[in-house]
Formats: C-alpha cells, structure tokens, sequence
C-alpha cells in the first residue's frame, strides 16, 4: 500500500522544520554556494551544517558537486524557491494581522484606564 499523499507532505515540511536548513535554502535560492559560504550565514558550527546539509540531500531538495577541495550545493527545484517566498508572503500577512490587533488591545487599553 502507498504512502497518502498527507503523510509524505507532513515529512516534507518536517524536513524544513529546522532554521539552519530554511537558512540554507534561503540561500540557495539565490545561487549555489560552497559550505564555507554558507558557514557565516547560517551561523552554526561546521559539523552541524554538515548534518543539516545531509538532511537535506537525504531528501533530495539539494544537490551537490565538488570542484577541487570545494563542495559547491543547489537546489534541486526551483520550485523550493518559489515556496519559500509563499512563505514569507503568508508569515507577512499573519503578522501584519497581528500587529493590527496588538495596536486595537493598545487602544482599548488606553480607552478603559481610570482618567483621574
């Protein structure tokens, strides 16, 4: 029997649930980089990138070639770009929403203290 369409979209996302590997894939969404690039963006030790990175190619949304000593990573779709900005475009419209909501409870705050 398959594997529902549900679950395999539930390990998907599980596999994003990390920030070191959005951060990654982040950056790879602009151009391809080597590991030591990507080591002050992403602001983890290098074993640790390391195993975010295999993480990754685990489930196959990166690719990786290797020029001399250099390991250079990509995306394998342009389509993990094209989520991450859908993304960002959601997370803008929750917070915005939130920020609308924080300034209203201000509001009435500011409308039900006692005036002396």
């Amino acid at each position: 029997m398959s594997t529902p369409l549900y679950q395999l979209k539930a390990e998907f996302f599980k596999t994003l649930g990390h920030p070191a590997r959005i951060r990654v894939l982040e950056l790879l969404s602009e151009r391809e980089h080597a590991v030591a690039e990507m080591l002050p963006e992403v602001g983890i030790e290098p074993a640790h990138l390391s195993q975010q990175l295999a993480v990754l190619r685990r489930a196959n949304l990166v690719v990786t070639r290797k020029e001399g000593s250099a390991v250079y990573y990509s995306l394998t779709s342009p389509h993990l770009a094209e989520l991450l900005r859908v993304a960002r475009t959601i997370l803008s419209g929750v917070l915005a929403g939130q920020a609308e909501l924080l300034a209203d409870l201000r509001a009435a705050q500011g409308e039900a203290k006692p005036r002396s």
